[in-house]
């Protein structure tokens, strides 16, 4: 028995063994392992626009009629656009769920809704590492944090790539983004250590080794002082021919070590997995077609994710839903946003003060009226015409008459 405890008090004593490297070597191995998403500065420069963008739009509370979707102005729709939660805004909190999908909750964000009466009072964003799942069936689940097992209805659960398995549960993009954040890391890494090294002169200077005076640091230091360091900028050296022999050595830079190429097709990928443009994260140039595209095709579908969740779990009525406004968020030209309002209001589908919001002037009082071309009449008046009309023997005197008449009535 005593051989067999000796035995077991060795085996746990194992793990107290260490290994003993260089100080060159640590700085290398250190930077292996896991890498936070959060720490990778590219993920975070392009989750942080995500974010921004999808929390600078405004959340409409729209009603179905049968004329068409209009825009509900209420007690709730202030509180879901200006404050949602408590110490928050529209913007930060929009912002947290966002950059909790992507970044800390795993493709997972859970907000938890405190109503007073049956009005809706806060909305409390949970941390996400207070959160975890517990899957009962392919088909259903329980939310967990604060002790406490909560219903997928009585939550909003925000999710980002859902799971092949448990498709109510988010999958993010960690595990995809983990190998670039990796290379990402040592790059920079690479690139830090490759700066601040001291073995980088720019000029050999040989010496006759069999001088005492040059074996020792202060000699070198003396030698230095004598021959090479000038009083002023440019001034030439004057070295014994024997003694000395200077070279010019050109130092390995980043560009040899293929460093920007490495980082430049990291950030590419990064990018192609996260939807946003190159350009967003240093890469190339501004397009407008590019960030038009990546506002419809990223920005958009995750802000559908918010809006059905919102509507899904907050609303009763059938008729009412929340809408992102995303229409401050394309890049218009100038020229192009006159050009289609003119073609608008002179087709009478736009009123000018809305076509003066559209460029961003205050609206006026005196561009409230709709105005037509005198030709536009309605289409079933287009037989009254009088130059079709056989009793006038062809008249088409009253031709504009008739057709500004039509106009007015069309108008109003």
């Amino acid at each position: 028995m005593a051989k067999s405890k000796k035995k077991n008090q060795e085996t746990r004593a194992s793990p107290l063994s260490a290994w003993l490297c260089d100080p060159g070597t640590y700085e290398a191995l250190t930077c292996t392992g896991y890498t936070s998403l959060s720490h990778c500065p590219e993920i975070v420069a392009a989750v942080g626009t995500i974010a921004q963008l999808v929390g600078s739009m405004t959340i409409y509370l729209m009603q179905n009629t049968d004329a068409g979707d209009v825009r509900v102005k209420n007690e709730l729709s202030r509180k879901m656009d200006i404050t949602p939660a408590k110490h928050m805004t529209r913007s930060t909190f929009v912002q947290w769920i966002v950059r909790t999908l992507y970044l800390e909750g795993n493709g997972n964000a859970i907000v938890w809704p405190r109503t007073w009466r049956g009005y809706l009072e806060d909305l409390r964003p949970v941390p996400p590492g207070w959160v975890s799942f517990t899957t009962e069936s392919p088909w259903d689940y329980t939310v967990n944090f604060g002790g406490t097992a909560h219903s997928p209805e009585s939550v909003l659960h925000f999710t980002l790539n859902p799971n092949a398995n448990y498709p109510y549960i988010g999958d993010g993009y960690r595990v995809v983004l983990k190998d670039i954040a990796n290379n990402l890391k040592q790059a920079a890494a690479t690139e830090k250590g490759f700066m601040e090294s001291k073995w980088k002169p720019s000029l050999i200077v040989k010496v006759d080794a069999l001088t005492e005076e040059f074996a020792s640091p202060e000699g070198r230091k003396k030698l230095l002082d004598s021959y090479i360091n000038t009083a002023q900028a440019g001034e030439p050296w004057m070295i014994p021919a024997e003694q000395f022999s200077v070279e010019q050595v050109k130092p390995l830079s980043l560009t040899d070590l293929a460093i920007s190429d490495m980082v430049t097709l990291d950030k590419r990928t990064v990018a192609a997995i996260l939807g946003v443009p190159a350009f967003v994260l240093g890469v190339g140039d501004f397009q407008r077609d590019a960030w038009n595209n990546f506002i419809s095709t990223t920005i958009m579908p995750l802000a559908q994710v918010i809006e059905q969740e919102l509507t899904k779990k907050l609303l009763i009525s059938p008729e009412l839903y929340f809408k992102f406004n995303s229409r401050s968020l394309y890049r218009y030209d100038l020229t192009e946003m006159v050009t289609a309002g003119a073609t608008l209001v002179d087709h009478m589908a736009m009123r000018r003060n809305e076509w003066r919001d559209w460029i961003g002037l205050p609206p006026d009082a005196d561009m409230e009226e709709l105005l037509a071309l005198e030709n536009y009449i309605p289409q079933d008046r287009l037989g009254d015409q009088k130059k079709l009309n056989p009793d006038t023997g062809g008249d088409t005197s009253g031709n504009a008459d008739n057709a500004d008449e039509s106009a007015k009535g069309a108008g109003g």
